[in-house]
C-alpha cells in the first residue's frame, strides 16, 4: 500500500498530517446508565477536565462489552472487542485515540486512529465499539468541543435522566435481555 493511498473504510495519512477543523476535548467513560424512557443502555462520556457530559445511546451487547471491561471481567476466550485488540497489537499497530466525530439523525459517528510505522490509519466506526476497544487498549477518547457543547446534557436528577447502573443492576439487566433486543438475523 502506498503512502497517502485511500483504502476502503479507512483514510491514511503519513506522519499524522491531517488537518483538524475543530478543537478536540478529551472525555472519559463516567458511567453506564439506563434510559428509563426507552429502557436502552447509555454510555455517559464526561470531559476529562470539566463538567459537561455526552450521553450516547448504545445497544445491549456493546453496553455489556464496555461494562465487562470497566469491571475488569476476563473471559477464557476472547470476545469481539478483545479479538480486535489482539489484531491491532498483532499487526504492530497502536490505537492512539478514538474520536467521537459527529451526530447525524440521532446517530453518533466515531473514528479510530491507528498508528503503524509512519502511517496513520483512520477508521470509521460506531462509538460504542470504539469506546470498548479504547478501554481495552488504554487509548484516550476525544470529541469536538462543538459536539460536546451541542449534545451535552447537564446531569441533574430527573426521572427521565439516564441512571447509573451498579454491578447488580447491570447483571440483572443483562440476564433479563430478550434475544429480540439484539435484532433479527437475516442471512
Amino acid at each position: 500500500m502506498g503512502r497517502g493511498r485511500t483504502v476502503v473504510g479507512a483514510r491514511i495519512a503519513v506522519n499524522g498530517q491531517r488537518p483538524t477543523a475543530n478543537a478536540v476535548i478529551e472525555v472519559q467513560v463516567a458511567h453506564l446508565g439506563l434510559d428509563r424512557a426507552t429502557n436502552s443502555p447509555v454510555v455517559i462520556l464526561q470531559e476529562k477536565d470539566g463538567e459537561r457530559v455526552l450521553p450516547i445511546w448504545i445497544g445491549p451487547a456493546e453496553a455489556s462489552a464496555i461494562a465487562m471491561q470497566l469491571a475488569g471481567v476476563k473471559f477464557a476466550r476472547p470476545l469481539t472487542h478483545d479479538l480486535l485488540k489482539q489484531v491491532i497489537v498483532g499487526l504492530g499497530a497502536e490505537l492512539r485515540r478514538v474520536t467521537i466525530t459527529q451526530v447525524k439523525d440521532n446517530t453518533y459517528f466515531a473514528e479510530l486512529f491507528l498508528h503503524r510505522d509512519d502511517h496513520v490509519i483512520q477508521i470509521d466506526a460506531r462509538p460504542s465499539d470504539s469506546i470498548a476497544v479504547a478501554l481495552r487498549l488504554n487509548a484516550p477518547i476525544f470529541t469536538s468541543d462543538e459536539l460536546l457543547e451541542r449534545s451535552s446534557i447537564e446531569m441533574v436528577e430527573s426521572p427521565d435522566a439516564p441512571q447509573p447502573l451498579d454491578a447488580d443492576q447491570l447483571k440483572a439487566y443483562l440476564e433479563n435481555l430478550d434475544p429480540e433486543d439484539f435484532g433479527k438475523f437475516t442471512p
